[in-house]
């Protein structure tokens, strides 16, 4: 009873404190901004401790935070090395890939109607193949090593930032392009000076939603055949050994990436689109 209490008693005061946070006159500060999602995390992290102590619950089913804590400082260099596996081989070298060949399609698509008719639907087509059913089959193509994760990257991410892309091109109205027209502007000249800036807002969204969808489209490939590192081989060989703590520390490496990685493109957003309204303060 009295852990019931404590936990209760924990999740009251961190409501009541947050609360005042993000209704106080200094809520639009940076410092409180960090405050409140970060008393929230901490929150969540000592109720899950309370609640796996509290009510027992053995380590193979539910490890509590603070013994997966120990376990990821403990292992920090095969969390290093699978982490250069999965993100730096695997999941950044098929983003970069399958994001620059969107992008350059998306320009052929805005170039011609035909392509535009044609291709996007295949594209529609192809996204909705489940993962799960293509990545056994890029990996015996591509090999077992992180070439085969990159491929399986590039087919996940290139249709939504193709997307993406093609809308942002089309964000000009037509009293733009006209006035680009009336100044001698080409396509080529119109596209760099008019069309891409204007696209850039459409076309971040897609590069800020590739960078999860890469990070998973590598971990579930490492599932159907890797080496001896990478996220996905270390989860599924410490499940088959019912190294719960060590799955844990995994997931854990693998959202803080997945954060660094959407947060640095979404810094080069804010760096390269400040004259946005969605970045003005």
């Amino acid at each position: 009873m009295n852990w019931i209490i404590s936990v209760l008693a924990i999740w009251a005061v961190a409501y009541f404190v947050n609360v005042k946070l993000a209704n106080s006159s200094l809520r639009h500060t940076r410092l409180i901004k960090l405050l409140v999602p970060a008393i929230f995390g901490a929150t969540l992290l000592l109720v899950w401790e309370g609640l796996v102590r509290g009510l027992e619950v053995p380590p193979v089913i539910l490890p509590p935070p603070s013994l997966i804590g120990v376990k990821f400082m403990s292992s920090l260099d095969i969390l290093w090395g699978d982490l250069v596996q999965t993100l730096f081989k695997g999941a950044l070298s098929g983003y970069i890939i399958g994001c620059s060949a969107a992008i350059v399609t998306a320009i052929l698509i805005d170039r011609s109607p035909f392509l535009q008719r044609g291709l996007l639907p295949v594209g529609n087509f192809i996204a909705a193949l489940p993962i799960i059913g293509t990545a056994p089959i890029l990996v015996m193509w591509f090999g077992f090593d992180w070439q085969s994760k990159a491929a399986v990257v590039v087919v996940m991410v290139f249709f939504p930032m193709l997307v993406n892309t093609v809308q942002g091109l089309a964000a000009t109205d037509t009293m733009q392009r006209d006035l680009m027209h009336n100044y001698a502007g080409g396509y080529w000249k119109t596209l760099q000076k008019l069309r891409l800036p204007a696209a850039m807002p459409a076309i971040f969204n897609g590069l800020k939603i590739a960078t999860t969808l890469a990070l998973i489209g590598s971990l579930v490939a490492e599932f159907f055949g890797s080496p001896t590192q990478g996220m996905g081989f270390r989860i599924s060989a410490e499940v088959g050994r019912l190294g719960l703590d060590m799955v844990w520390a995994e997931i854990t490496m693998a959202a803080l990436a997945g954060s660094a990685f959407y947060g640095s493109v979404a810094l080069i957003e804010k760096t390269l689109t400040f004259w946005h309204p969605s970045q003005r303060g």
